[in-house]
């Protein structure tokens, strides 16, 4: 199949799509699939985000949306013709389309088998997102926004009078408070103003931007800035490619002004409490100087991050240790150390960071290794791979599509080729750690980096330098199972030897956001709700961005390009709430377990595996890293 063939393709596949969504027939529609194909919906006909997969689960869900939803009028996306793609291996050809519902318009992907015959042709993976609720305007540009007037009365308040006021709420409580003033409250704040939906930002921080520009010196993003802008407002071209904290912080506290969001900072969020029969949360905020004021919302959204309560495990006799000792969270700079002795406790991302960063200043540093870690190369060609899409000429909104249409057990074997890829390009690297005892893994099966990120949070770090350190031996590297015991001078070998140290620097990570909910919401709510992140069965984030099992408690986190995705379906979900089209409750039995993704086979040795909720729930272990070696 060439380009034009492929165009053909898609046109006649859209066309049969829509006369088969207008019939209602769930059959029609899964005559023009494969028989294991997947279908990703996010709010267009099921109001969720839903991942299905085969025939049997797909013709199930649309027999119970398409009545509802009423998908119409589908039609070729002009601004982005049908190509030839490969994903996860297999050519494809991809088309994006536009549709409408009973809500309003939405858009679709579909990625179509390129060798099929004319005719023939059907689709091995389809999308169909909501892009705006009907009668809200376009909720992008200008032109859906109230005017001001062209006169105006010279003596009446003017736009900073009327800000100032706005953001006070002396009289009334907002629809929503967001709790947090990160990346992830900021873009769910500004999509919700740009619907006409009054939201609220609390942050105990003194400023915005400051969950950045209070963290260690040397910080830069680590992944690249075309696929980190945040709504509406794109970073200038002039910038660097990889954002340093600072810079980063300024933006985000500018953004918030520029967006006209309200934001209280030096504000904690002490505690919500649910009234069932009112619909409302009582939320306890907590000034700088210690006085308590209540709001009564209807939505609260916690956007306080993926993870943001230190983790401090139990280390034998650390108690005891006579020296320094500060969580990664609380480390700011590693010139107080030039000379010390510090040992870091971990070998994530922010642990090789301080190492780095402490080495640098001239401290002696040793880390310690807990438990395997996944290290690639940073850079466009190496982890920067993930975000390929956004590096092709077409605008960020027309990448996003694209990102989300990707089902997760074709993201799960795209990225168990990439990871081999990465690692065969990493090999000398790689082999460098070996060499020092540093334990390397690619991931429970094989995905790698990015989606330890997604189901974990961490485990893993992409190499600006601390790798070269660690193997040249200017940092030194300890295993955790080496050290029987700490004791006042440092870490008691197991040999009997005792290895000194004046700093320990825990870089441990974090507790689960269900930690955060139980703490401020209680122990009820926090079990009601149940885990946040990671995926569920059906391959979506559990609990993110979408209703929860409390009415009006909603959450956010992740990645800039996280935020900025799903920030716009959220709001969307909120909007539909307070418009009346859409309950506060999950349908019954949202999460019964009804969807039974299908085994996933493993492109590295063919086995077959389930699940990976199940298997990560069960503690399956990492792979071992021959597996990559015979295979490299």
């Amino acid at each position: 199949m060439d380009s034009q063939d492929a165009s053909s393709a898609a046109a006649e596949w859209v066309r049969c799509l829509d006369e088969a969504m207008r019939s209602g027939q769930p059959a029609a529609v899964g005559g023009l699939l494969h028989p294991d194909a997947y279908w990703r919906d996010v709010l267009a006909l099921t109001w969720d985000l839903h991942t299905y997969y085969g025939a049997e689960q797909i013709a199930a869900a649309l027999g119970r949306a398409l009545e509802q939803a009423r998908p119409c009028r589908l039609l070729l996306d002009r601004a982005m013709a049908p190509r030839l793609v490969s994903r996860a291996g297999r050519e494809v050809a991809e088309v994006v389309f536009t549709f409408e519902t009973a809500h309003g318009p939405g858009r679709g992907v579909a990625s179509l088998d390129a060798a099929a015959p004319p005719g023939q042709v059907r689709a091995w993976t389809v999308l169909t997102e909501l892009d705006r609720l009907a009668g809200f305007g376009d909720m992008r540009s200008a032109a859906s926004s109230p005017s001001a007037p062209a006169a105006r009365d010279f003596g009446a308040p003017n736009w900073r009078d009327a800000r100032l006021a706005e953001a006070r709420y002396d009289d009334r409580d907002p629809a929503v408070l967001v709790v947090g003033a990160g990346q992830a409250g900021l873009a769910i704040a500004a999509r919700l103003r740009r619907m006409g939906v009054d939201a609220l930002i609390v942050d105990r921080q003194q400023r915005v931007g400051d969950n950045w520009r209070t963290r260690y010196h040397s910080l830069v993003l680590h992944n690249e800035i075309w696929a980190n802008h945040l709504p509406y407002m794109p970073f200038p071209p002039t910038w660097p490619t990889y954002i340093p904290k600072d810079m980063l912080a300024d933006w985000l506290e500018a953004y918030a002004a520029f967006m006209e969001l309200n934001v209280w900072t030096a504000t904690e969020f002490v505690a919500g409490e649910w009234d069932d029969t009112a619909r409302k949360w009582t939320a306890r905020l907590r000034d700088s100087e210690g006085q308590v004021r209540l709001l009564h919302p209807r939505h609260i959204v916690m956007a306080s991050g993926v993870s943001s309560i230190p983790c401090r495990p139990h280390i034998e006799g650390l108690a005891e240790f006579g020296g320094e000792i500060l969580h990664a969270s609380d480390f700011r700079s590693g010139q107080p150390y030039a000379g010390a002795r510090v040992t870091v406790i971990g070998t994530g991302t922010s642990g090789h960071d301080i190492a780095q960063e402490l080495c640098t200043r001239g401290a002696d540093v040793t880390m310690v290794q807990r438990s395997p870690s996944t290290v690639v190369s940073v850079g466009p060609d190496y982890a920067g791979k993930v975000y390929s899409l956004y590096r092709e000429d077409r605008p960020t909104e027309a990448s996003d599509l694209l990102n989300i249409a990707v089902p997760y057990p074709v993201l799960r074997q795209g990225y168990q080729l990439l990871t081999r890829e990465l690692a065969e390009q990493d090999a000398e690297l790689l082999d460098s750690l070996r060499r020092i005892g540093f334990q390397l893994d690619f991931g429970t099966d094989n995905t790698g980096f990015q989606m330890k990120y997604l189901r974990h949070g961490g485990g893993y770090y992409l190499n600006v330098g601390c790798s070269q350190l660690l193997a040249s031996g200017q940092i030194k590297l300890l295993q955790h199972r080496d050290i029987a015991r700490f004791v006042a001078d440092g870490a008691l070998l197991a040999d009997g030897r005792v290895h000194p140290a004046d700093v320990a620097i825990l870089a441990t990570g974090y507790l689960g956001q269900q930690e955060v909910v139980r703490r401020l919401f209680g122990e009820t709510i926090a079990i009601q709700v149940g885990p946040i992140w990671g995926y569920t069965d059906e391959g979506e984030l559990r609990n993110m961005w979408r209703r929860t099992a409390q009415p009006g408690l909603w959450f956010t986190a992740g990645s800039l390009a996280q935020c900025r995705i799903f920030s716009k379906y959220l709001a969307l979900q909120i909007l539909a709430c307070e418009s009346g089209l859409l309950p506060l409750e999950l349908p019954q039995g949202a999460f019964a377990g009804s969807i039974r993704p299908v085994d996933l086979v493993d492109l590295w040795d063919g086995q077959t595996r389930g699940p990976d909720a199940r298997a990560t729930a069960a503690g399956s272990p990492e792979r071992p890293l021959s597996s990559l070696q015979r295979h490299s």
